[in-house]
């Protein structure tokens, strides 16, 4: 069997709407409510493990909103509707000092502050004041998707690319690949390329050519 690597591109500009949420409805529901001016919290942090959305959602609201992804660098402009902070638990420890300062200055301007760890507050490994702040307000763990979700995902996808996947490939993808979905909708991608290069129809057997 020839082994290709595959021709990774960045997926779609991720938005809520292309967001699949599987059991992370209440999720999803809220951080909409918010965007609407029907929700007042604050504070939002949402948790799970790699591949579970979490950076999806962040970039989802932040582009939505006109908000900004935080860095060490930032200022905390007082006319920003919203700062995100993605991936707090992989923060160096002169870095948690500074998003505790930052999220002090963004509470005290009534922005909304939204973070994400792969750990709930209680099992961060942070400051005990950035801990602290992080359960402040409302905290959501993203549950994984079924493998029925998973599934519809990826012809719901491909559906949107133009072509038919079939549910035996998407499945099969479930059983050889991780579950980070957005890696699954990713390969989906590189495999269409590949059969339109190759003028051959999408088979099982033309995905696995494509697999290292």
């Amino acid at each position: 069997m020839q082994q290709l690597l595959l021709d990774i591109r960045p997926l779609a500009k991720p938005t809520l709407d292309n967001f699949i949420p599987g059991p992370n409805r209440e999720l999803l529901d809220h951080l909409k409510r918010w965007l609407k001016g029907e929700s007042t919290d604050t504070v939002i942090y949402i948790w799970g493990p790699p591949g579970s959305g979490k950076t999806h959602l962040l970039h989802a609201l932040a582009d939505a909103a006109g908000g900004k992804l935080w860095s060490r660098a930032d200022e905390i402009a007082p006319d920003l509707p919203l700062i995100a902070m993605d991936d707090v638990d992989a923060l160096s420890e002169d870095a948690q000092i500074d998003a505790f300062d930052a999220f002090n200055r963004a509470k005290a301007q009534g922005q909304l502050w939204i973070a994400t760890g792969q750990n709930a507050p209680a099992g961060l490994n942070v400051r005990e004041d950035l801990r602290t702040r992080l359960g402040w307000g409302l905290i959501y763990r993203l549950l994984p998707l079924s493998d029925e979700d998973m599934q519809a995902a990826l012809i719901k996808h491909a559906q949107g690319s133009g072509f038919d996947l079939d549910p035996s490939i998407a499945a099969w993808l479930l059983t050889r690949e991780s579950r980070d979905l957005g890696r699954l909708l990713q390969i989906v991608e590189a495999l269409d390329r590949y059969s339109l290069q190759h003028k051959r129809r999408i088979t099982l057997p033309l995905l696995k050519e494509i697999l290292p």
